[in-house]
């Protein structure tokens, strides 16, 4: 599993270096921190949880990074670990909401920006993944608490690919820095 995990971080690492180029990805502004953020959420691919109820050993140390024990939805969560292992002190936050305050919005598809989807029937942005890249019209993703389908309650890291419409908004959190001591 441990040599999976890394051939598939290497692979999302690999596929992030030619941005920019004529008809490949839209992303550019590629930078160490950027490859950094998505080499430690790729790492993490297949974490499922012990029980089907936000638990097990990688979902609770998500969790502990933003102050919250088992149980709890946990993307936001390890959106913040992810950020952290880079050296980051935020974001840092388990609400997904909270990954989208003014001052981080972007309409740049930059690799390790945030990805939000908007949920009409709770009003509000309610799952939150890593982008990976933008390939046309579809963004690829890491995204923690979510499934095969790609729902908001799932039970693993997945690696996913959307349709740009479906994204509600996009955070910057690594443009000013905001590094750890």
């Amino acid at each position: 599993m441990a040599a999976a995990r890394f051939i598939l971080a290497f692979i999302c690492f690999a596929a992030t270096g030619s941005f920019g180029q004529p008809g490949g990805y839209l992303l550019s502004k590629h930078s160490q921190d950027r490859d950094r953020i998505i080499a430690i959420a790729a790492s993490q691919l297949g974490v499922k949880e012990l029980t089907g109820n936000n638990d097990g050993v990688a979902v609770e140390s998500y969790l502990a990074v933003t102050g919250l024990k088992k149980g709890y939805p946990w993307c936001a969560a390890y959106v913040s670990w992810v950020y952290r292992k880079a050296g980051f002190a935020k974001p840092n936050s388990a609400w997904s909401p909270d990954m989208f305050p003014a001052s981080r919005i972007t309409k740049d598809a930059l690799s390790g920006n945030l990805i939000g989807i908007y949920f009409p029937e709770l009003k509000r942005i309610a799952h939150v993944g890593i982008l990976v890249k933008q390939e046309g019209n579809y963004m690829v993703s890491l995204e923690g608490n979510t499934n095969i389908a790609g729902s908001r309650e799932g039970e693993g890291v997945y690696l996913k690919r959307r349709h740009f419409r479906t994204i509600y908004k996009m955070a910057d959190w690594m443009k000013e820095g905001r590094k750890l001591p």
